[in-house]
Formats: structure tokens, sequence, C-alpha cells
């Protein structure tokens, strides 16, 4: 029982982990779970009934093979459609919202598009920016002027020529734009993480410039992680758990920020129990596996240590009750 306490007291085991449903193992990520589910060695009996009733994208367990193909059919996405008006205009740079009903979105996803700098065109340059609402509306889209020479338009993968930043908006002034759309009012010192009017910004690698905002990167996002703990990358996180292919040619932020904020929504859309206070570092937690308690854990079950146990990161289904 003490190697069990000492495990609890640093895995951070909670309701909010990637969980098996047939063996109920708890998993630090989805990549960890499906190696347990299907990988190079996985659990037997779990295996089989997954390969008869599990879904290969969210990994959960149906009652039946109907119920899976049923599910199926919403689970799986599509890379959608990107030829209507609004989209081809935003390709043209004149597509700004910013100025709207502050209502209208809660949640936005942002991408961006970068280009080369420097005597060897590796360091990156933002040129062209693209800012979504949870119905993957555009508000945003447009070419962005660098505030450094441009030595590498990287066209292959970002369809960039230098007559389209000739007369673009410049970086600083379309930051401003950005930061006072997610402020929502609200000054950029005052705002409260989870709290207050200000937007949720969705991404996938977002700059540390951004990190005084509400960010919800789906590249730091633990149960989205390999289990090595590093980073996967979009284009990989959008074909295991969107069910499609994206970035197989040249590159569109608009196409980011979709498959971004449909990961978002996935994990968001996940139903766990509900605690009063659900994170191992909320004040009333402190003491749930302090040292002074080893005895009195030790005694414990394996279930009720499990029940006292908080997550070490923020859950993103915390959202839809807000």
């Amino acid at each position: 029982m003490e190697h069990l306490v000492e495990h609890m007291r640093t895995s951070y085991h909670s309701a909010h982990e990637p969980t098996c449903g047939i063996c109920r193992k708890h998993c630090r990520s989805f990549e960890s779970l499906r190696e347990h589910l299907i990988g190079p060695l996985p659990k037997v009996e779990c295996e089989r009934i997954f390969k008869e009733q599990g879904c290969d994208l969210c990994l959960t367990i149906l009652s039946s093979r109907n119920a899976l193909y049923v599910h199926r059919e919403t689970c799986q996405l599509s890379r959608g459609n990107n030829t209507g008006l609004t989209y081809r205009m935003a390709n043209l740079g004149i597509q700004d919202d910013l100025n709207m009903d502050s209502n209208r979105a809660r949640v936005v996803a942002l991408a961006c598009k970068m280009v080369g700098g420097g005597s060897d065109g590796s360091l990156d340059l933002c040129a062209r920016v693209c800012l979504i609402d949870e119905y993957e509306k555009i508000i945003f889209h447009t070419y962005v002027k660098p505030h450094l020479p441009v030595t590498n338009y990287r066209y292959e993968t970002t369809g960039i020529r230098s007559e389209f930043l000739r007369d673009a908006v410049p970086l600083r002034q379309v930051q401003r734009k950005i930061q006072d759309y997610l402020c929502n009012g609200e000054p950029l010192w005052q705002i409260r993480s989870r709290a207050g009017k200000a937007r949720i910004l969705v991404g996938h690698g977002l700059d540390h410039d951004l990190k005084s905002l509400e960010v919800e990167d789906t590249a730091n996002y633990p149960p989205l992680m390999k289990t090595s703990k590093l980073s996967n990358s979009l284009k990989y996180l959008t074909k295991a758990y969107l069910g499609y292919d994206i970035q197989t040619s040249i590159q569109d932020p608009y196409e980011d920020c979709v498959a971004t904020m449909r990961l978002y929504k996935r994990m968001r859309s996940q139903r766990h129990k509900v605690e009063d206070y659900p994170l191992a570092s909320d004040p009333q937690n402190r003491n749930n596996f302090a040292a002074w308690r080893q005895s009195e854990l030790e005694r414990m079950a394996p279930e009720k240590m499990l029940e006292i146990s908080r997550s070490d990161y923020y859950c993103w289904c915390l959202d839809s009750s807000r």
C-alpha cells in the first residue's frame, strides 16, 4: 500500500483522465490509452472488445457494432468545403469583423502562417492570420506585413508571394486589433484566468506572447500529447481524432483554425464527474495526499484514494459549464 499511496501522490489520477471503457484503467493521454487498446502490447481482453465495439477516433466503447456504426457517422468529420464567397473574400485579405457584437463569440480559434526571415530564411515571420468563431465562421483573415524583411516566402507550403504582402496590414496593427478583440473590453493587466469577459483563445503551438490571455493550446494539452509528453503535430491530431487530412499541399490558416476548434470542442464535450474543486492546485485539495496522512492513506481502498485525487491540468470539459 505504501507504493500505491506514493503512486497516487505523484500521478494525479482523476476523473478527467482518458479512461479505458472496458477495464477502467486511467491513462495520462489518449495516446497512452490507444497503446493500451491497440498498441504493440495491448491488454488482450480490452483489444478484443475494442476491435468489435470501439471507435478508433475518440476511443469510446459502444454497446454494439450497430451503435458503433451510428456513432461513426458523427465522430468521423470531413475536411469541409472552402469554396464559399466569404472564404474567397477572406483569402483576398478583406474579411474583418473584429468590431462586431461582443457577445457573438466566447471561444475563438487563431492560426498563422509564417514566412522566413534572416540570412538563411529560418526565422519565422507572421505573414497571414485567421480568426474564427465556434461555428467555423471567419471573424478576421488577412495578410500581414512582417516587421523584418522576408528572405524566404516558403511558397510551396504558404502559397504567399511578395505582392501579397506589399500593401498588407502591419504586424503591430494586427496584434493590437486581435488583442483588443480577445480582451473584450477588459484591460490586459486585469484579465483573470477562467473569469471575466475575455474570450477563450484556441490554437496549436500558440506563441508565448499570448500567455497573458486565456489560451487553450492543442499542442500542450496533456490528453493530446505523446506518451513521451512531447507535442503532436496538428496534422497528426486532426487525422487521429477527427478522421481527415489537412496540410496536404499549400497550407491554409483557416483550415488549421477549423481543426483546432474541432479538437477543442471534442475535448470540451467529454462528460466527466462534476467536482467542486477539480484541480490539485485548488487550496481545498492541498492536504489530500499530505505526508502526515500517510497511515490514513495506506488504510484507504484504491477507489477512495482515486476519489480524493485531483488533476494537475485544467480539463476543457470544465469550459462547458461556464
